[in-house]
């Protein structure tokens, strides 16, 4: 069986070993992901200095390069973001540009780059908002060329106002739980089709 390879974006606006209640619950993710051999990595966007812009490369000083490169490589795609005023992170905003920026780019089969990649998303926060964020990001991944299974957005919200997060308070939730397996297992399948029997290229290619 071929090996798989799976990248979590995690878009939380904290720094470097700030804890990210984010990246606790793309950690359940990529428990299962590790379990089945497949090689899982998180990257903490907020740690690279990454430009506005809707291109693969914004020139000198911007990192993104370096995260596509990952991108590249990856089978699947996970974004990881926590809400804020019940909207996905304005790094998750940042993170989709920029790979819309690339999406014009083609394989040896003159298809897109994304086609054969599988995207899900991951979403923790108090109060509302996490099936909103989750269908822009999951809209968004699809649109420029990543295949969406069914079932692929787990999430935690606390209750409403200031209070305990995901790490705190949500890591016994049995519907989060639940959806945490359904995400892995169904990612995991669906790229392993696509290393078998890819999408044809009749009717996909972009040039």
């Amino acid at each position: 069986m071929m090996k798989l390879k799976a990248l979590i974006l995690n878009t939380t606006l904290k720094y470097g070993d700030e804890q990210s209640n984010t990246e606790g619950l793309a950690r359940e993710v990529m428990d299962i992901y590790k379990q089945k051999e497949v090689e899982a990595e998180i990257v903490r966007l907020n740690d690279y200095n990454i430009k506005y812009g809707i291109t693969d490369d914004a020139g000198e000083g911007d990192e993104w390069p370096q995260v596509f490169e990952k991108v590249k490589a990856a089978d699947i795609v996970l974004i990881g973001t926590p809400l804020w005023l019940g909207e996905k992170s304005s790094i998750a905003t940042l993170a989709i540009e920029r790979l819309y920026g690339s999406s014009s780019f083609t394989d040896e089969n003159g298809q897109s780059i994304f086609y054969n990649k599988v995207g899900g998303v991951i979403v923790t926060g108090n109060e509302d908002g996490a099936k909103h964020a989750a269908a822009s990001v999951l809209y968004g991944l699809s649109h420029i060329g990543f295949t969406i299974p069914p079932n692929v957005d787990a999430y935690w919200v606390g209750e409403a106002g200031p209070g305990p997060s995901y790490i705190e308070a949500g890591q016994d939730n049995d519907f989060t739980k639940k959806h945490v397996e359904m995400l892995a297992y169904n990612t995991m399948h669906l790229a392993r089709m696509f290393k078998e029997t890819p999408i044809p290229t009749q009717g996909n290619a972009l040039e």
